[in-house]
């Protein structure tokens, strides 16, 4: 782990400690500080998880609840930025809350915290603190970061902590256990210094490995006491020699810095890092808890262990996990030990495993959902030292929460609400290989399947080249012996991981349940050697950049790239999205351009479409000519021969679409870009258009010269197009309105919606609107038919979100197009912002990608705005949303906060935005 800033002063010693910087003044903070617990009592609940953080308020509910935890306290989340900015200094009545903190300890335990060696009060008035008789039992202490929103491994622990020499000795006098004290001791030591001092780690492993091959043993556990003694002094010279200073003895002063060090954790790279892949805003910072030790590592009788109510990856209803006799925490998710199934718990800890199973219960029925916890067996006695609830795969959250209704522990609106998120709906979505039995042959090794769905990249083997390849465009593989938290970046990069080490609940795992990433861990078959950029399994070598597929379902590793197909949804999904629908009054549509994609999106469980490019239609090779010679020609009747040549292509379009979408409304866009998007560029594409032209290829190198622009997104596009060029509004709402009474004398119910785009005046959509309302007479009136039909406007400058009043008057119906809006509206070209928005996001002058979420203050603002003053003209006006902001959840939620009437997106995300605005509808 990297040093936490200001963690040392100029010669690498601990800052020091001392009354005059135990506690600064401070305005902005009041009322407590400190929240106790234990004993079947606590100060918070699950309430105060923004000020408590997740542990915090866990430990805390869990304490009310009668459940065995370990006494403690919660320093406040609002402390974490103060101490951070005033340079370790506490706020006023921090030092004295966490003396009051120690002292609840002390007297529900019976134990006394530290013998201090030049003692110095934590930070009241400097007085020595109490030495402790040798007869009491020594209380130690773990401290513990904990935000309000679960970060898995971003922040820093230290366990152990008020061990000194005479406080170990004292340890192994009261447990009878000189090995296990000595442990105890030279864990400290380690932890501390990685996390407190910034000694790294690996000094201390080295120091380990070296006693190891002295005495002839290749585990830990070999080790006698008299050899942790002898690794006591070799750690505490280690310390020394990197710290610049002796390791400090004075538990309270251990105290002191662990706490900071945890706050000043909240702004390590991983951590901020993680905060931005996952978008967590508004975090005020990490609580820190302080909390009694219980030791998983005194025996045999004891041990450690951490599950799942119910099987993350699959939603099984069984106890999912791993524990290790004999072992610390760290031990089971270090993956430095393999640690056993939690079914095996059953014959080796029967007593302790049913009030596991007990526990568990408890928990899932107090907490409404399936929990993940963190426990320790010392010496037969079970102790819970976390919960939350779980992260779990897609196919898992949507199990869990139809199993949960079933069972009668929650209802259809609590599980919508909670037990599945919008990002679980997207991994149900994602691929799995096309045929499992034709890769059989290239298995070249079996992990754990930690993470299901599958996943195809090239090899890399770090995380900064994972996002480098990812950035560069490449699909990748990050391969590690096993991930650690600084690895978060280039795990978010990767199609899927791949880990020698660590078990199905290991970092990596975790972690790629969590985002729903592809993983397959623990595959001790491969010998990775990162620094020559390979891996080996028996005689294979893998080099970096090689295909690699992985099945994160079975766990299979298979040589080469693998075909993918979409996976098949259960029943489950089928029944969990009829609860959605249920609850959600903000309808769904899709944004489509073929009839492909309007049954893909009737599929996913689309209300209609919401923006059809008609754009997109003209590409084809049997349509591009003869766009190309309409926009080159230069006479009127050459232009409406090529237009004339267009409208069946068209026709033909929209009448499948209108089939698709049987019952639903349709909302078709006219012609938006701007024509140089369709003329050819290359010397070989203008040499075939004047050959089909008859013309000399200078006559359309000269044309297409003429139809350049200088910004093409400000330019001649939209409904300027139609206004100057009224034949291409025409010919378009002919091929639709032809194609709308045709597929109505088949029987389908045709909704059709005329949308034109890019409008910043009423003249323009009233241009506009005449030139459809004439054509729709005249294929009525030669067809003999009618179809009802709504013609609007979409909303993408900020002048007509403005003037939204006075262009309600002409439209039937809104439709915002927030891509475009967005841009106009911040002057952010999307084709550029990708060079600057990064270093936004990163120095927070940006909360959030614009173009990803909706900036409800600006953006959000003409929004409102222009749906407001639009209805009050026209009372009953249809508004929507159809730019890619419809399948986000952030801005769903804002558009069902500010009453549209649908939002739009792209197939895949139709699922997405039906739980995101079932969730807001629930949420308000």
């Amino acid at each position: 782990m990297s040093a936490a800033p200001d963690r040392r002063s100029s010669n690498g010693a601990p800052p020091a400690v001392s009354a005059s910087d135990t506690s600064a003044p401070v305005a902005n903070l009041s009322g407590r500080l400190v929240y106790r617990f234990g004993a079947g009592e606590a100060d918070g609940d699950l309430s105060l998880k923004p000020l408590l953080g997740g542990k915090g308020a866990s430990l805390a509910e869990m304490s009310r609840i009668g459940l065995p935890v370990p006494p403690g306290f919660t320093i406040s989340t609002v402390c974490c930025q103060y101490t951070i900015d005033h340079e370790g200094a506490w706020p006023d009545g921090l030092a004295e809350e966490v003396d009051a903190g120690l002292r609840h300890i002390e007297a529900i335990l019976g134990a006394q915290f530290g013998e201090a060696e030049d003692a110095t009060e934590v930070g009241g008035d400097g007085a020595p603190a109490t030495a402790a008789t040798n007869t009491e039992a020594p209380l130690l202490l773990s401290v513990r970061s904990g935000a309000a929103q679960s970060m898995p491994g971003m922040m820093d622990t230290v366990l152990n902590l008020g061990l000194n020499d005479a406080v170990t000795e004292r340890l192994a006098r009261t447990t009878g256990n000189e090995r296990f004290a000595y442990d105890a001791y030279r864990r400290f030591i380690d932890m501390f210094g990685d996390v407190v001092t910034g000694v790294p780690h690996h000094h201390f492993e080295a120091a380990l490995a070296a006693l190891k091959a002295e005495r002839g043993v290749t585990s830990d556990l070999d080790l006698t006491a008299a050899d942790l003694r002898t690794l006591v002094a070799r750690y505490k010279a280690v310390y020394e020699t990197h710290a610049g200073a002796p390791f400090p003895t004075d538990p309270r002063v251990q105290l002191r810095l662990a706490i900071n060090a945890v706050f000043a954790s909240w702004n390590n790279d991983r951590a901020v890092k993680f905060r931005r892949i996952n978008r967590m805003q508004d975090l005020v910072g990490t609580a820190v808890t302080v909390q009694a030790m219980v030791f998983g590592n005194t025996g045999p009788t004891s041990g450690t262990g951490v599950l799942f109510t119910r099987n993350p990856a699959t939603g099984e209803a069984a106890l999912f996990g791993e524990f290790l006799a004999n072992a610390q925490g760290e031990d089971v998710v270090g993956g430095l030990r393999t640690p056993r199934a939690i079914a095996e718990m059953e014959e080796a800890f029967p007593g302790v495993y049913a009030q596991l199973v007990d526990a568990a219960r408890r928990l899932e029925a107090h907490n409404a959902d399936m929990q993940d916890v963190e426990f320790t067996v010392q010496d037969g006695h079970l102790f819970l030292l976390q919960t939350r609830n779980g992260k779990r795969t897609g196919p898992a959250a949507l199990k869990i929460a139809v199993d949960f209704v079933r069972e009668g522990l929650a209802d259809p609106p609590t599980a919508v609400r909670s037990l599945v998120q919008p990002h679980h709906i997207d991994q149900l979505l994602h691929p799995q290989f096309a045929d499992a039995d034709r890769y059989a042959g290239r298995v070249i090794a079996t992990g754990l399947p930690a993470s299901p769905g599958a996943a195809v990249g090239r090899v890399v083997f770090t995380a900064d080249e994972a996002e480098r390849q990812r950035d560069a465009g490449e699909r990748v593989l990050l391969v590690r012996v096993e991930t650690s938290p600084e690895d978060v970046g280039g795990m978010d990069a990767a199609q899927g991981i791949l880990t020698a080490r660590g078990g199905m609940t290991s970092h990596a795992a975790v972690v790629a349940r969590g985002w729903g990433t592809p993983c397959v861990s623990g595959c001790g078959a491969l010998v990775v050697d990162e620094v020559a950029g390979r891996f080996t399994v028996g005689d294979t070598v893998v080099e970096a950049g090689d295909w690699l597929s992985i099945n994160g379902s079975t766990g299979e590793v298979i040589l080469g790239q693998e075909a993918l197909v979409e996976p098949e949804l259960t029943g489950d999904f089928e029944t969990f999205m009829g609860w959605v629908d249920a609850a959600r009054t903000l309808g769904v549509r899709a944004n489509a351009d073929t009839p492909a994609d309007a049954a893909q999106a009737r599929a996913f469980g689309a209300a209609g479409i919401g923006l059809c490019r008609t754009e997109h239609m003209f590409f084809g090779d049997d349509r591009i000519g003869a766009m190309r010679e309409m926009i080159l020609a230069d006479t009127d009747a050459a232009r409406a021969a090529a237009l004339d040549r267009l409208l069946p292509f068209q026709r033909a379009d929209f009448a499948d679409i209108f089939r698709a979408m049987d019952g639903f409304p349709v909302t078709i866009r006219l012609l938006d870009p701007p024509l140089h998007e369709f003329v050819p560029h290359t010397p070989e594409s203008q040499q075939e258009t004047a050959n089909r032209l008859g013309v000399p290829i200078e006559q359309v190198q000269a044309a297409v010269a003429r139809l350049a622009e200088v910004n093409p997104m400000l330019g001649h596009r939209g409904c300027r197009l139609g206004i100057t060029n009224p034949g291409i509004t025409a010919m378009q709402a002919r091929a639709l309105f032809e194609a709308a009474v045709e597929v109505q004398a088949e029987g389908v119910d045709v909704q059709p919606e005329v949308m034109v785009p890019l409008v910043g005046t009423v003249a323009e959509l009233a241009d506009q609107r005449a030139v459809v309302e004439r054509v729709a007479a005249e294929v009525f009136a030669e067809r003999g038919a009618e179809v009802a039909y709504l013609v609007g406007t979409m909303i993408e400058i900020p002048r007509a979100a403005l003037t939204a009043g006075a262009i309600a008057a002409e439209a039937d119906f809104f439709s915002f197009g927030t891509n475009d809006l967005t841009q106009m509206t911040y002057g952010y070209s999307r084709d550029d912002a990708g060079t600057f928005i990064p270093a936004y996001l990163d120095r927070k002058v940006l909360p959030a990608d614009p173009f990803q979420t909706l900036d409800r203050e600006g953006v959000g603002q003409l929004v409102s705005m222009a749906t407001t003053s639009g209805r009050a003209t026209k009372p009953g006006l249809k508004v929507g949303l159809c730019g890619e902001h419809g399948g986000d959840p952030a801005s769903v939620a804002f558009c069902h906060a500010v009453g549209l009437d649908y939002v739009s997106c792209s197939p895949f995300r139709i699922p997405i935005a039906r739980l995101a605005s079932a969730q807001a509808a629930l949420a308000s």
